[in-house]
């Protein structure tokens, strides 16, 4: 892991160039770096950690139902088994997101001469430092040490490092392989004989539960499966394939009609395979993989389009900030730091707001400390600073 700090190197001469100077001077020129992937990132981080400070809590709040709002923030809470919300797309798209860097950061290396020997090494270290902190974050809850790996980043240490072992295969060798994947657990999930859990669509007793009864003797109380890994991991395959398409020398408008073609195909071939395999993201159904990764071509074609193309950077760069510390930010809030902040802030949120009802006041709470984990990430983006691994 590497915290880094880096030294401005350029002194802008107009405010014109310091919205552009402040983003290059971090080495991170036009031509090696997207900034649409770190607007994705950072949109996508900026609401995950929305969800520690319970904003989204409160949009559902019973004084809210039947209302705009209430509508609106079902949305951001995860579908109870068979069905697809907006929430249930923010895994993915961190999944997605990882793989699409992957062609830019790696890539670079091997064109400034590294061997792949030196940069799988790498990558099998930064694969242990995710299975790591997704198995530390399940041990600070209870106060013991404990063996879950149903977080994101346990099973991103997986789909990250079979990614990097395919990223340098046809574009259809990869495809194929990904969806080989999709099939193996339709096939496991389908064909599972022993009974209790040959189910394959039925909460905790499908063939993932059996697994994760295996690896950790256990079963999740959400329904999650420790499996996802293996069909998630043609998500970061999908990213991969988008980052070099994103690299190569195509035209902006070839780049962005292959991802929209590519992504409507997804979003309706997953829809249409829901009454055949049912779309649940608990699970990751082949029809849930297909469909939000339809969703995440979807998703980086408009960020591409406006930030890369439209060059709507200045707007943009309200989520870079926190996209360049994703994994800090992620860690700080799943350990507690958006309670911290909570405690701090409240007193003086309700006792100014308190006037205005109980629930206003919680939702200002919320979005006072939703405001300082950004003013956090601003911080640290200013002095360059940067968490990574």
């Amino acid at each position: 892991m590497e915290i880094k700090q880096e030294a401005a190197a350029v002194q802008p001469q107009s405010q014109k160039t310091l919205a552009t100077a402040k983003y290059s001077d971090l080495g991170f020129a036009t031509q090696s770096r997207l900034m649409s992937l770190d607007f994705f990132r950072g949109l996508t981080m900026f609401l995950l950690i929305a969800e520690s400070t319970r904003i989204y809590d409160l949009l559902v709040a019973p004084e809210l139902n039947g209302t705009v709002i209430s509508a609106i923030g079902t949305q951001f809470h995860h579908h109870p088994w068979n069905g697809l919300r907006f929430w249930d797309l923010i895994q993915p798209f961190f999944m997605f997101i990882v793989g699409v860097a992957m062609p830019v950061s790696i890539g670079k290396r091997w064109e400034r001469g590294d061997s792949w020997a030196a940069t799988f090494r790498h990558a099998l270290q930064r694969s242990f430092w995710l299975l790591f902190f997704g198995w530390a974050l399940y041990c600070i809850e209870p106060g013991r040490l404990t063996f879950e790996l149903w977080n994101v980043l346990a099973q991103l240490s997986f789909t990250y490092l079979v990614a990097f072992l395919m990223m340098r295969k046809s574009t259809q060798t990869q495809l194929v392989f990904t969806f080989a994947l999709l099939l193996i657990s339709e096939l496991a999930y389908r064909l599972w004989p022993v009974p209790g859990f040959n189910e394959p669509f039925v909460p905790d007793h499908n063939f993932g539960s059996y697994v994760d009864l295996l690896l950790m003797g256990k079963l999740s109380r959400g329904h999650w499966v420790a499996f996802n890994a293996v069909p998630t991991t043609a998500h970061t395959m999908w990213g991969v394939l988008a980052g070099q398409l994103l690299k190569s020398e195509r035209s902006p408008g070839q780049k962005i009609k292959t991802l929209v073609i590519a992504g409507l195909i997804g979003v309706v071939v997953g829809y249409a395979l829901n009454p055949v395999t049912p779309i649940i993201k608990r699970i990751c159904t082949s029809s849930f993989v297909i469909a939000s990764g339809g969703w995440c071509l979807l998703a980086l074609a408009l960020s591409y389009w406006l930030v890369d193309v439209k060059k709507f950077h200045k707007p943009a760069r309200f989520f870079v900030y926190v996209g360049m510390n994703s994994l800090l930010i992620y860690l700080f809030t799943e350990t507690g730091g958006a309670e911290w902040i909570a405690k701090i802030v409240k007193p003086f949120t309700t006792g100014i707001f308190g006037w205005t009802g109980d629930l206003q006041a919680r939702i200002v709470t919320s979005l006072a400390v939703w405001g300082l984990l950004w003013y956090l990430c601003y911080r640290l983006y200013q002095r360059k600073i940067f968490v990574r691994i």
